[in-house]
């Protein structure tokens, strides 16, 4: 039964790999990676003298940061309120309706932002309401992109990432509930002394996932959301990669870009979990 996962993993994730030469390499479509001459570094040397390369890491950055902020604290936050509701109806109605984001694609979600943070939109309609006289298309806002594309990232993922958490707290024993509360302990402090303690491993699980994945941003999000006039602030890595190498048929520096931010990643991910690990009795998640 294993079997056919193994092979598609050799095919779609190992022989790939062989690809990675292109970073060292001059390639051109018409010739075979086997023909393309070798360059050593030099696509590294090139990445680091591009300034639009380093523009697309301070936006990368920028966004990862708010999104890592508010995108780590908050499933937990709604994962507990959750967990904590008594009537079960009402429960499955607030699952629902913090999952359903998480199943629209981009192009739908993308779509509604952009006509909600039109001039005519449903924002400034809801802001002039309020005694805002705004008539200005977000959108087209280079300053404020870093806000519209982490909290709608937020928006769509935050329920979606409190299903671990559930899980952890649904195989937590109730009678620690029942010996806390014959204790007097509030429900505040049962959560902070029982329900977070229990829910540990996988907050720090998520905590080193999301820091190793601090350099890898939403493709699918900045390709909807990203215009001529927000290109500055919202062009990331991934995109410009896909700029450079599928739409510039640069191969070569592509491969040396994604190269490059994939050994960050590994590089964040290992020391992430050497600290977790020391804040958790030398005891690794991973």
């Amino acid at each position: 039964m294993v079997l056919p996962g193994i092979i598609c993993m050799i095919i779609f994730n190992f022989i790939p790999i062989y690809g990675l030469t292109l970073a060292f390499k001059s390639y051109s479509v018409t010739s075979t990676i086997q023909d393309s001459p070798w360059v050593g570094m030099q696509n590294f040397q090139t990445i680091l003298q591009d300034k639009y390369f380093w523009q697309s890491v301070q936006n990368t950055v920028g966004i990862s940061t708010i999104k890592l902020v508010i995108e780590f604290f908050l499933p937990i936050i709604l994962a507990i309120m959750i967990f904590e509701l008594n009537w079960a109806p009402f429960k499955k109605v607030v699952q629902t309706i913090t999952y359903l984001p998480h199943f629209l694609s981009w192009i739908i979600l993308g779509g509604m932002l952009i006509t909600w943070m039109s001039s005519n939109g449903m924002l400034n309609g809801l802001l002039n309401m309020l005694g805002f006289n705004i008539h200005t298309n977000h959108m087209l806002n280079a300053g404020g992109y870093w806000s519209i594309a982490s909290l709608s990232d937020v928006w769509k993922e935050a329920g979606w990432g409190t299903i671990l958490y559930m899980a952890t707290m649904s195989k937590i024993d109730p009678t620690y509930y029942e010996a806390a509360e014959m204790d007097g302990a509030s429900k505040l402090r049962q959560i902070w002394s029982i329900t977070i303690p229990e829910m540990s491993n996988i907050i720090a699980l998520n905590l080193i996932l999301s820091v190793s994945g601090l350099f890898n941003s939403n493709l699918d999000q900045t390709l909807v959301l990203m215009n001529s006039q927000n290109q500055p602030k919202a062009e990331v890595i991934n995109s410009y990669v896909y700029r450079v190498g599928l739409t510039q048929g640069d191969f070569s520096y592509a491969t040396a870009v994604g190269l490059g931010v994939g050994i960050i990643s590994v590089v964040l991910l290992t020391i992430t979990n050497l600290v977790t690990k020391k804040l958790n009795d030398n005891q690794s998640v991973l």
